[in-house]
């Protein structure tokens, strides 16, 4: 699409604020008011669209991306997406451990633990780990606990979560970021740990190093997001 406006302006709506292009209001792609809930993320995405030039490109624009997403799709559905989020940590990365090599197995224990006993105390989720691909069943109490904490997410925060926990494979890492147990990098290297074993030995695949290039850019957009919605 090429540019179609001039000016770029935010303004404060009865539940929030909205970016405007020539003082007319922007839409989500379902035609939503996109009324953002604070001032930081409503300037973020106004930088967003006054970054645009000849077209507009939406891959340059995360924040609003997330911002209708959250609109959109997860508001109209939360308690599905509460659901696909929390299904995570029946299977959750953290719990599969390898059985070899050693160096692996003492790097996991040392990387991961942590983070399974942060869930186990701070939200009385106790998560069973396992050796191997075979599933190991997790507790019911376990589960629910995980799925209430997903569940006190409102719209915005939950398509971030959602966005974390896909990225990192791990519900619980996910959870850790957002609740300010672990910095941003350190889950996101948590997350690869298995891969980044491996390519210690054999290296590092072209292919694979651009995929995680963007990966690790979708994942720092995410941050940004969550920064935005807490900056009140």
């Amino acid at each position: 699409m090429r540019k179609f406006y001039q000016s770029v302006g935010v303004e404060a709506a009865d539940t929030g604020h909205v970016v405007t292009l020539d003082g007319r209001m922007v839409k989500t792609p379902a035609k939503a008011s996109l009324v953002l809930p604070t001032r930081a993320l409503a300037d973020a995405v106004a930088a967003e669209w006054d970054a645009q030039e000849d077209k507009i490109l939406p891959d340059t624009m995360p924040q609003t991306r997330l911002a209708s997403t959250a609109l959109d799709r997860v508001a109209p559905r939360h308690s599905d997406v509460v659901a696909e989020v929390a299904a995570f940590g029946g299977t959750d990365l953290l719990c599969y451990r390898a059985d070899e090599p050693e160096e692996l197995i003492r790097r996991q224990n040392r990387v991961w633990n942590p983070y399974l006993e942060w869930v186990r105390v701070e939200l009385g989720a106790p998560l069973r780990v396992t050796n191997g691909i075979l599933p190991v069943a997790q507790e019911d109490i376990a589960l629910e606990h995980l799925k209430a904490r997903v569940a006190g997410h409102d719209a915005f925060e939950l398509t971030a979560l959602h966005g974390l926990t896909n990225a990192l494979g791990s519900l619980v890492l996910a959870l850790a970021y957002m609740e300010g147990f672990s910095l941003l990098e350190a889950v996101w290297q948590a997350s690869i740990l298995d891969a980044t074993h491996q390519e210690e030995q054999w290296g590092l695949d072209d292919e694979v190093a651009e995929k995680r290039a963007f990966q690790h850019a979708d994942l720092t957009a995410t941050a940004e997001f969550i920064s935005h919605l807490r900056n009140k």
